[in-house]
């Protein structure tokens, strides 16, 4: 199997143990992300940077993001040739990423919105400059500051960032991690759960998490007959039209199948 073109898994690997870093890299995950800020203690954010620009001094067939912690982070990688694009923690305004445009040197931005103020500027922050390429939640910190104490207090969020990504014309948001590596079941469960809210692939802490992602987001063989009996009808008749079962289909319907085989094509 090729790599995704469609990227369905996102690896973390934290930016100061650069052997675990060489091990998502070889983990089959589509994205790696070397992280710089949470998963990092601040008597080792310098090491880690250093480590980091060591690794990104040359590239690597699997694309590395990095989710940088100050804009030091920045200055010092975005001139290197083995970054693909930079993860911005915290972002709660447009002003953000402009600040961030000037330092990043035309790199990929993916914004990440961790407190309330964030989500109520989904939209204007996904829409601030051509640089940003996705947004995602940050739900360990989201659900702190909003005292969600349930998984589901945090749905209104989420559609709302779905909803902020597709408007602002970007892909459909990555799902944020699930923290427990050892309960597959429920991570399986939550991957099925955004996937019908409108989420495409998930980050992931482990990589034993990966396998459970990419099988959750992928077209299944009926998803992908079904999108081929929907894109059939629609190149034999223009306009809206009813399929031999009887479903009605328009064009928002023909377009949403043309996604699934085109996630198909991608993945396969």
């Amino acid at each position: 199997m090729t790599r995704a073109a469609t990227p369905l898994t996102w690896l973390y690997a934290p930016g100061d143990r650069p052997s675990v870093v060489r091990k998502a890299l070889a983990s089959g995950a589509d994205v790696v992300i070397v992280d710089l800020e949470d998963s990092v203690a601040p008597d080792r954010k310098a090491y880690a940077l250093a480590a980091t620009a060591e690794l990104l001094a040359e590239p690597h067939p699997v694309p590395i993001h990095v989710r940088i912690h100050t804009p030091r982070d920045i200055r010092a990688l975005a001139p290197l040739p083995g970054i693909v694009a930079l993860r911005v923690p915290k972002v709660t305004h447009p002003t953000d990423i402009h600040r961030i445009v000037e330092l990043a040197q035309g790199l990929p931005l993916y914004p990440l919105l961790e407190n309330a103020l964030a989500v109520e500027h989904a939209y204007a922050i996904a829409a601030a400059h051509p640089s940003v390429h996705g947004i995602a939640l940050g739900e360990a910190d989201l659900a702190a500051d909003l005292g969600v104490q349930e998984d589901s207090g945090l749905d209104w969020p989420r559609s709302r960032v779905v909803v902020a990504a597709r408007a602002a014309a970007l892909p459909p948001p990555v799902q944020s991690v699930h923290p427990d590596v050892r309960d597959l079941d429920a991570l399986a469960a939550g991957c099925a759960r955004g996937r019908a809210m409108g989420f495409l692939g998930r980050a992931a802490i482990h990589p034993r998490q990966l396998p459970v992602i990419a099988r959750a987001y992928r077209p299944t063989p009926d998803e992908i007959a079904a999108a081929e009996e929907v894109v059939k009808a629609a190149e034999a008749e223009e306009g809206a039209l009813a399929l031999p079962d009887g479903r009605f289909v328009d064009a928002a319907v023909v377009e949403g199948a043309r996604r699934v085989l085109a996630l198909a094509a991608r993945t396969a």
